[in-house]
């Protein structure tokens, strides 16, 4: 039977773990900021001529949120996540109020401190995935004090 503590192998290693995220829940003044959207999207294939005016005023929150009460800005610290395209430094947009299905990106609470993690169903029960051949699986068993905080709604990374 697995238990937290044999997924996380030292307690240097352990202790990186437990400052994994930051939270920050967004205020009003974050959402009242909107940014020019240019009318044409930009091709990330072959280079074409761009229209140089604005289709409309674009707001972040209108574009990222969806349940303003339920939703919170963390901070990712970490590697675990990297094969996702979720790096150290990240920003989640993490809305509580969607239901964890299996395969969605979630932040979990185990035994008192947040991860960010794919979840599984499986046969033998639920799993928290790291993307990262690093970090191995934590199968959830019933010895864990375990919740999901909340679904992973977008990853903002700086280029």
């Amino acid at each position: 039977m697995a238990n937290l503590n044999s997924n996380f192998p030292n307690p240097a290693r352990r202790a990186n773990h437990s400052a994994l995220l930051s939270l920050t829940h967004p205020n009003k003044s974050m959402f009242e900021r909107q940014r020019a959207l240019l009318r044409k999207a930009v091709p990330a294939g072959f280079p074409s001529p761009a229209d140089d005016y604005v289709e409309r005023r674009l707001s972040l929150d209108e574009h990222l949120i969806q349940h303003r009460e339920s939703t919170f800005f963390m901070r990712v610290a970490g590697h675990s996540m990297r094969d996702l395209g979720i790096f150290d430094g990240d920003l989640l947009v993490v809305d509580r109020s969607v239901p964890a299905t299996h395969g969605c990106v979630v932040v979990a609470v185990i035994d008192g401190e947040f991860t960010v993690k794919q979840l599984l169903y499986t046969a033998q029960g639920k799993v928290l995935r790291a993307a990262h051949p690093d970090y191995p699986d934590i199968a959830i068993t019933a010895e864990h004090d375990f919740s999901i905080w909340g679904v992973v709604q977008w990853n903002v990374h700086k280029v």
